[in-house]
């Protein structure tokens, strides 16, 4: 078996093959010993857990686990958003979270992620932590000693009910202006791709008096054949319905509702890294507020120009929502957002959060009365426009460390005929050209596999520039 590691967000694993009962326990101890350590113990800890295979027989071996080390457990009678349950952690003043998800990785994958008490992803201080009590308990743990059956622990207080969810569509509303979407008059299509989000958006939603539907809103462990991932290749039954229905948009949600996908009225798919720029223009601009958007090294730097037209500045974090959930903790940011589908705004849990995501792309279109790639060709205007891609490129085993090599050595002053104007290494290599285009080259941590990021002026621009650093890296 694979040794359990926290990875970007979380230990993930195949079922039955790493991901097993007594690992999930193992774990569950080290939480518990972590949380004891804090002195947070009477605090309590919730447990929350998306609608995979086995997933609520997960969580409660972990809410045993913690219950017989005398940690009070929240734990929620079905299945929980990523983001309600770390809207839990702060509505309760908890000492955090284990939530049981795989996000939007295949249908035989699950894990674990620890959100602590501030409500966002755990930083690599805490996973660290984390880890190191997980390897000193592994000699001799023995699975099931010394845990609490739940009835026993619910006699006792250590087990209680958790139901969040009308607590947090109240949030929602007073982060997002729902009577506006309503005032559109347009019904909105939700997919949730059978995750743990269903029935969220359609319910804040409802509250404002618009009209949904719902697509693929029940339980499916499956998720259809397919990954639960609201990217363009798996929303074609979205778009389908968003066009037949007239609809004001269609919100997409993954797995565990923490990302998002949209498609237009047109029924065109809007990629996050379109939507970011423009969200952080309305907040800006319609919404009046004042501050610096936090991006990942591998986010669109349209999110630059927004910022430096309007007077603001653009924070700049490694790949990890962690990092930019710290930067609206301690920066005073206003968004954060990266290309894989993570955002979340100021005044809601550091954590990104697919639901508030979508709910906000629905009150943009209302507000303003132009469809989302109106007011993508209205910034283009404004700022210039940019194109943006990922290119994932598998290796053999033995040929990664060959690349790493050649990455490491790779300083060219020139890229596709134009100057490079600066080399970053905050996580992979990323060449900046002098206008603007950019291209960044990661490795995956955990198999042979890099992940092309670049964005420039066209097209053609891109194709030359992701080809000519393939060109060279052999990929």
């Amino acid at each position: 078996m694979d040794p359990i590691s926290f990875g970007t967000d979380g230990w993930r694993g195949v079922m039955a093959r790493d991901f097993v009962f007594d690992r999930v326990r193992l774990v569950a101890a080290a939480v518990a010993e972590y949380i004891q350590a804090e002195n947070m113990a009477p605090r309590g800890v919730v447990v929350g857990y998306d609608r995979r295979f086995l997933s609520e027989h997960f969580a409660r071996a972990v809410a045993e686990v913690l219950a017989g080390r005398g940690v009070p457990v929240f734990l929620p009678a079905a299945a929980v958003p990523t983001p309600v349950t770390a809207f839990a952690v702060r509505h309760l003043e908890a000492a955090g979270a284990v939530m049981i998800t795989a996000s939007h990785n295949p249908p035989e994958y699950n894990g674990i992620k620890f959100i602590p008490e501030y409500a966002g992803p755990a930083l690599p201080d805490v996973t660290q932590a984390i880890e190191d009590r997980i390897r000193r308990l592994a000699g001799g743990f023995v699975p099931g000693e010394g845990d609490l059956d739940l009835a026993t622990a619910a006699g006792r207080g250590l087990v209680r009910d958790l139901d969040v969810k009308e607590t947090y569509l109240d949030h929602l509303g007073g982060l997002v202006d729902l009577s506006a979407v309503a005032g559109a008059g347009r019904p909105i299509v939700v997919d949730s791709l059978y995750g743990a989000g269903a029935g969220y958006l359609e319910s804040a939603l409802h509250r404002a008096g618009v009209r949904t539907e719902t697509l693929h809103g029940g339980r499916d462990p499956l998720f259809g054949g397919h990954l639960p991932d609201p990217t363009e290749a798996f929303l074609g039954p979205l778009a389908e319905r968003v066009t037949a229905a007239g609809a004001l948009v269609g919100l997409a949600l993954d797995g565990d509702a923490d990302r998002f996908g949209l498609v237009d009225a047109d029924g065109t798919f809007i990629a996050p890294n379109a939507f970011l720029p423009l969200l952080y223009r309305y907040l800006l601009v319609e919404k009046g507020m004042r501050g610096p958007a936090a991006r990942s090294v591998a986010t669109t730097h349209l999110l630059d120009r927004v910022a430096a037209r309007y007077g603001e500045t653009v924070l700049e974090t490694p790949v990890g929502f962690k990092y930019i959930g710290r930067n609206l903790r301690e920066r005073g940011c206003i968004l954060g957002g990266e290309e894989s589908g993570g955002l979340t705004v100021q005044g809601h849990v550091p954590e990104k959060d697919g639901i508030l995501a979508g709910l906000l792309a629905a009150e943009m279109v209302a507000r303003t009365g132009h469809s989302l790639g109106e007011l993508s060709r209205l910034l283009a205007a404004e700022v210039g426009g940019l194109v943006s891609a990922r290119v994932d490129v598998h290796v053999a085993a033995a040929e990664k460390e060959r690349v790493l090599k050649r990455l490491a050595a790779y300083r060219p002053d020139r890229l596709a005929g134009m100057a490079v104007v600066d080399t970053a290494t905050l996580d992979g290599v990323r060449f900046l050209r002098e206008d603007g285009s950019w291209v960044l080259v990661r490795a995956s941590g955990t198999e042979p596999l890099f992940r092309l990021y670049a964005e420039a002026a066209s097209e053609s621009g891109l194709a030359a520039l992701t080809g000519e650093v393939r060109g060279f890296l052999h990929l």
